[in-house]
């Protein structure tokens, strides 16, 4: 079993940045596909951005290309999620999860106000 933490949450505005990392535990962390996820109430949970083990390649959801990067940092059993060109719509709790587990962290809000 893998523990996962997310942080970097917080309230800007729009148009700002905010930088997600999940820092999760044990030796096979590195070898996970990770993906962020975010859920707003009343509305389904979220694919918005996938990693693989070696960060060789990404995958993003259409209305976050351009504007978010996923990366990783395997050594500090790490992944981030940059947030750029933030709009009210991204406003959710940012999850990220191991693809093909079912272990979740807490998450961390990310609301974008005026």
């Amino acid at each position: 079993q893998v523990q996962l933490v997310e942080s970097g949450g917080g309230s800007v505005q729009p148009g700002g940045s905010l930088r997600l990392s999940c820092q999760g535990s044990g030796s096979a962390f590195s070898r996970y596909i990770m993906n962020w996820y975010r859920q707003t109430p009343g509305k389904e949970r979220e694919l918005v951005a996938t990693i693989t083990s070696d960060g060789g390649s990404t995958y993003y959801e259409d209305s976050v290309k351009g504007r978010f990067t996923i990366s990783r940092d395997n050594a500090k059993n790490t992944v981030f999620l940059q947030m750029n060109s933030l709009k009210p719509e991204d406003t959710a709790v940012y999850h990220c999860k191991p693809n093909g587990y079912d272990y979740w962290g807490q998450g961390t809000q990310v609301t974008v106000s005026s």
